[in-house]
């Protein structure tokens, strides 16, 4: 057989069974044993966070007093400390699966430089084979039986270079994905770290609560009773000053720009969560006219503990933020977010520990906007949900009686008819 191919046959063989990598391989298997130790860590550390709220949620059934109240705080305290090590827990398996998606993508490249290489080698000496027409390849050779060996080797040549540009295809198209699959990671990370200090940041508003508390009460139960007292009067003060100004309101709502109500048109602000007030004349709100002004309740309440990252219910743009504690405590919405969407809706989100979205952001059901608190008037960490008709809303000022005069910067009703039931837009349960 001809010299020249015997040599496109060992390159072809020899780029059929490129050298492998140990070195690499051995690093991966020592990183995916990492990434699932850290990830078995996670889940013991998720399952001391479901035991804390286990405790916040028993401790909220007991009779409210200054130590249960301390108490839920504690473990608050804990069950943030918690999640921050969860979340430092997904920096470093996020971390390592960059590092591992690096060497794999390096690999491959390897594997496809090696591939094109030996194509190129194949199709080279194929063109000079090429050169020689088949009568002056026929007399080249002292058999017939000699030529027909070189023919075949010719079409089995052929052959391995079509295999070799399969293997080139899809050690490309895997290339694609782990190269998709590191930018993926990436944003991960970045959302990680944003997550990280933002529940730090939680944390440490909980220990400055329960600090605060202690300091005001002086570690006194009838001190605590009267602070609740305190709080319970200027929430029936800003529900009048409220209802005051709304009923001052003339002109109706035009339903015809509001979307037809079904379920999905709006999405669940929060993953996990329990509703603790409906809608409307609930029976709280029945049962407390003074709290509501008999006008009943502007919204849901959903139940989640201190801390739960929140997100927007629909694509939008915040039409703005604010901090009613800052003009009168404990008497409103405390922080809140109000973001208008497409579809003719509004969405305020209220009670808030942190605010992470900022005024004219423009932002989707991915976005982080903040993390449920107790700001406001509020008896217990939760998130209250209004849902406006848009062309009824807007930021404005009131006066506060509750704070000598003070004037609150808050979402106000324009139109009568602006409050609109959340569940007529939001998915079943």
């Amino acid at each position: 057989m001809k010299a020249w191919i015997l040599k496109v046959l060992l390159i072809v063989l020899l780029s059929t069974f490129l050298p492998y990598n140990f070195s690499n391989a051995s690093i991966v298997d020592d990183l995916l044993s990492k990434i699932t130790t850290t990830t078995n860590e996670v889940q013991k550390l998720e399952k001391e966070i479901k035991e804390y709220e286990n405790k916040v949620q028993k401790t909220k059934k007991e009779a409210t007093t200054l130590i249960s109240t301390v108490k839920e705080l504690e473990y608050t305290e804990k069950k943030l400390e918690t999640s921050i090590a969860v979340t430092g827990k997904k920096i470093t398996t996020t971390k390592l699966n960059i590092e591992r998606l690096g060497i794999e993508i390096a690999t491959t490249i390897e594997e496809i430089n090696g591939n094109k290489d030996a194509i190129k080698e194949t199709l080279l000496q194929l063109q000079d084979a090429d050169n020689n027409s088949l009568v002056e390849v026929f007399f080249t050779h002292d058999t017939l039986s000699d030529f027909w060996g070189t023919i075949n080797s010719l079409e089995s040549i052929q052959k391995s270079i079509t295999i070799e540009v399969g293997k080139l295809e899809r050690n490309k198209a895997v290339l694609e994905d782990a190269s998709l699959e590191a930018e993926n990671y990436k944003t991960n990370l970045l959302n990680l770290k944003e997550e990280y200090a933002d529940k730090k940041e939680v944390t440490k508003i909980t220990k400055n609560e329960k600090s605060s508390l202690l300091t005001k009460t002086k570690n006194q139960q009838v001190e605590y009773e009267r602070m609740l007292k305190e709080r319970i009067e200027k929430k029936r003060l800003f529900e009048e000053e409220l209802s005051a100004y709304e009923n001052q309101l003339r002109e109706a709502l035009d339903k015809t720009l509001l979307p037809t109500p079904g379920a999905g048109v709006l999405a669940w602000p929060l993953k996990n969560f329990v509703i603790t007030q409906y809608f409307g004349n609930t029976p709280f709100a029945t049962k407390n006219p003074s709290i509501y002004s008999g006008k009943g309740h502007n919204g849901i309440d959903l139940g989640v503990g201190m801390g739960t990252t929140l997100y927007s219910a629909r694509e939008g743009v915040v039409l703005g933020t604010g901090d009613t504690d800052a003009t009168c405590p404990n008497a409103s919405y405390g922080k809140w977010v109000l973001i208008q969407h497409d579809n003719g809706l509004s969405t305020l989100y209220a009670h808030l520990s942190l605010i992470r979205a900022t005024s004219g952001e423009s932002v989707t059901t991915d976005s982080v906007i903040g993390y449920t608190g107790n700001t406001g008037y509020s008896t217990g960490p939760h998130l209250h949900f209004t849902v406006f008709a848009s062309d009824s809303v807007k930021i404005s000022s009131l006066s506060s009686r509750a704070c000598n005069g003070a004037t609150y910067v808050i979402p106000l009703l324009t139109k009568t008819g602006g409050y609109l039931n959340p569940l007529s837009y939001l998915p079943a349960l």
